[in-house]
């Protein structure tokens, strides 16, 4: 190439570039003026349309380019512009996929989750969080087979494809059989919910709280800030403890053992003092109760209520190490002990 066709074809390329950058530039103007329209006319904030500014200038600028090359340089050769639908194909499932998180953010906005008795929010996210996931899923792989399909050595085998899908559905179903289980779960979990999102379940032996919910499997997150992976099918197949599953509040309860002799009364009255004085009771249920009898003590169990599982657990410390240093304090005699009782055998001989 001499200097000539050089100068040629730099004064073709540049104006196809500069309309590039123009379209680009184009496309995070045009995000930036519907946001403040949209932000003055509704009252509300925008922040989320800015998700769409990346995806549609990337269009935008598609869009200039495939136009500039046609007017200024016809006979670019055909992987350009090949290149220019593959990149278009991926701009245009990023703005599906940044309206289903716009969607998202929008139809849980009001509610709020921070609200201790929040079932109903809970829910609405579980709902929309899955369902959010498999529309991405699903975007993204038909956006992917878009672009496959843009090569046509690809396209040449579709026919082929689709004939031996029949063959190919049932030897990746006999492959695949627990994936395709806990994908059910997954759905199934999305519908009849079972679990939301911050409930207190208990799963494996392991307390915590649900924090994230997939098609696959379950994130608790344990007390001790360990997390444990479980399966989505576990908790169709298997039982499991929901301690949130209708409301939030939640009773607590703590045992107590004393001499058969201590006064149960005098008990009684310092566990309502200590509730009544306490911010963690919910003021609902307050009960003292002899719930068994062994051969050396009794059981005594004290029942309360409290807002929600974290509260309960802080009240039933609170009440055990109060009402043991009660007992330490004033009743010692009374604490558990064993007897024993030596008597003389006056059968045995004295020598």
């Amino acid at each position: 190439m001499d200097l000539k066709d050089f100068y040629n074809y730099l004064i073709t390329i540049v104006p196809i570039l500069i309309s590039g950058v123009l379209g680009f530039i184009l496309g995070y103007t045009l995000i930036w003026f519907l946001s403040r329209t949209y932000a003055k006319i509704w009252k509300t904030d925008a922040s989320q349309l800015f998700r769409l500014r990346k995806p549609l200038a990337i269009l935008i600028m598609v869009g200039f380019l495939y136009l500039s090359s046609k007017y200024y340089y016809q006979d670019l050769n055909e992987y350009w512009f090949q290149v220019l639908e593959i990149i278009s194909l991926i701009g245009f499932s990023w703005i599906l996929i940044s309206l289903v998180g716009i969607g998202r953010v929008l139809l849980t906005r009001q509610y709020n989750s921070d609200d201790p008795n929040n079932l109903k929010a809970r829910k609405v996210y579980t709902q929309i969080r899955v369902f959010e996931r498999i529309i991405v899923v699903v975007i993204v792989v038909l956006g992917s087979a878009s672009v496959l399909m843009t090569f046509d050595s690809i396209r040449s085998f579709g026919a082929s494809i689709i004939a031996s899908a029949g063959i190919a559905s049932v030897i990746v179903g006999l492959a695949a059989q627990r994936l395709i289980a806990n994908l059910l779960a997954g759905f199934q979990i999305a519908i009849t919910q079972p679990i939301r999102l911050e409930d207190v379940v208990i799963v494996e032996k392991e307390w915590g709280w649900v924090e994230e919910i997939t098609l696959t499997y379950v994130v608790i997150r344990i007390w001790d800030k360990r997390r444990l992976i479980v399966p989505s099918a576990q908790f169709i197949e298997k039982p499991f403890q929901n301690w949130t599953r209708n409301s939030s509040d939640i009773m607590g309860t703590v045992y107590i053992y004393l001499d058969y002799r201590f006064p149960v009364d005098v008990l009684r009255t310092k566990f309502n003092d200590l509730l009544d004085n306490s911010s963690l009771w919910d003021g609902k249920t307050c009960v003292i109760q002899v719930t068994d009898l062994t051969s050396e003590v009794m059981e005594i169990r004290a029942l309360m209520s409290a807002k929600d599982s974290p509260t309960a657990w802080d009240l039933r410390v609170f009440v055990r190490e109060e009402l043991i240093a009660f007992v330490q304090k004033d009743y010692p005699e009374f604490l558990p002990r064993t007897r024993v009782k030596l008597e003389k055998d006056d059968t045995v001989s004295k020598e």
